[in-house]
């Protein structure tokens, strides 16, 4: 069985209830009431958690095991790195429109190395968040994620984007370590990603 196929549900057995009551979606679910009403009063946290778990409670999701170990310092480090990525790229948007000159934007095309639905997931996130980029299509079938770059006029500045997302990449999987049982060596991802590219033609 694949890496990707891997799966801690199969789809035939509903979840049961009590495993639909995790701490950490409940949690998630009670910070986005909080945020979507913009108070943090006592209240707000038990009615917002007390929400959480009838959702949880009455439309159970399937357990989705994404077959890897969360490391915190580099977790930390891809926050940080990419809080100040948001920083730069805004500063960098602002003089772009500043400058009031013709700007050439660009496609670019970035095949990812890792094979991970999760990994095409999150990276595709946190370049669609970071200004002058936005995810035009993430095709599944070979990880690969076409980006709207803005102010890329040549080929060097293409580069420089694809080596930055490859850096993402990178950060994402130090942070999102993969399980031994997950993990695929580099001539299987070559050849796995090589069949993809077949199929897509």
């Amino acid at each position: 069985m694949s890496p990707r196929m891997r799966t801690g549900w199969t789809g035939r057995v509903r979840p049961s209830r009590y495993r639909a009551l995790q701490p950490w979606p409940l949690a998630w679910l009670t910070v986005l009431w909080i945020a979507l009403w913009g108070s943090a009063s006592v209240g707000n946290v038990v009615l917002g958690f007390a929400v959480a778990v009838a959702v949880s409670w009455f439309f159970p999701l399937p357990p989705v095991d994404l077959g890897s170990k969360v490391r915190f310092w580099p977790l930390v480090w891809l926050v940080v790195h990419f809080i100040g990525d948001v920083l730069k790229a805004s500063v960098q948007v602002s003089l772009v429109v500043l400058r009031r000159r013709p700007v050439r934007n660009a496609v670019v095309k970035v095949d990812l190395h890792s094979n991970s639905d999760f990994v095409l997931t999150g990276v595709a996130a946190m370049l669609t968040l970071v200004p002058g980029s936005v995810v035009l299509e993430a095709r599944r079938s070979t990880h690969t994620l076409f980006l709207h770059v803005l102010d890329t006029d040549d080929e060097a500045a293409v580069e420089k984007f694809r080596a930055e997302a490859f850096a993402v990449e990178e950060r994402f999987l130090r942070a999102f370590e993969p399980l031994p049982e997950f993990r695929v060596d580099a001539p299987t991802l070559a050849a796995a990603a090589a069949a993809r590219e077949e199929e897509s033609r």
